[in-house]
C-alpha cells in the first residue's frame, strides 16, 4: 500500500460505469422478472453496493474506506443493461476503486443470473468516468447517462 497519512480527509466521490449486452430476448426476461433465479436487477444492485463495500478485500493494494454512500443503477435498454455507480466518502484516498468494483460486481451478477438463457452476453466499457476530490477533480470526455456535469474533459 502507498502511505496517505500525510494527506487532508477531503470529501471524494467517483464514478463508474459499463453494460451487459444481451439478446432482446434476455433483456425482456430481466424486464418481466421471468429467470429462474430471480429479480435480475434488485439482486444485481444489492451486489454491486456489497461489492464496493468489501473492494479492499478484493485489490491487494486498496486502501479500505469509510463509505458515506454508494448508489448502484441499472437501467435496462434494447441490446442489454446499463450499470453506473457512484460511491461517496470522506478520507485520504479516492472511491475509484469502489466504483469499479461495484459496477463490475454488478455486471457479472447480470451475468450469472441470465448465462442459462444467454451465452452470448458480454460485459464492456467498464471505466471511471469521473472523480472529484484530492489533489485533482477529473471527468471522462463522453459522460452519457452520469448525472452532474463534468469537472474537466480528457
Amino acid at each position: 500500500m502507498v502511505d496517505v497519512s500525510a494527506k487532508a480527509d477531503t470529501r471524494r466521490l467517483a464514478v463508474a460505469e459499463g453494460r451487459v449486452r444481451m439478446r432482446p430476448e434476455t433483456v425482456a426476461l430481466v424486464r418481466q422478472h421471468a429467470l429462474a433465479k430471480g429479480d435480475v436487477l434488485t439482486v444485481a444492485q444489492v451486489a454491486g453496493i456489497m461489492a464496493a463495500k468489501g473492494t479492499a478485500s478484493l485489490i491487494p493494494m486498496c486502501h479500505p474506506l469509510l463509505l458515506m454512500d454508494v448508489q448502484v443503477n441499472l437501467e435496462t435498454e434494447e441490446q442489454g443493461v446499463a450499470i453506473t455507480a457512484s460511491v461517496t466518502t470522506i478520507g485520504k484516498t479516492g472511491a475509484e476503486m469502489e466504483a469499479l468494483v461495484a459496477v463490475s460486481t454488478a455486471a457479472l451478477t447480470i451475468y450469472d443470473m441470465c448465462k442459462a438463457v444467454d451465452k452470448t452476453m458480454v460485459l464492456e466499457g467498464i471505466r471511471l468516468v469521473r472523480k472529484e476530490g484530492g489533489k485533482s477533480d477529473w471527468a471522462a470526455a463522453e459522460t452519457a447517462g452520469v448525472p452532474g456535469e463534468p469537472t474537466r474533459g480528457e
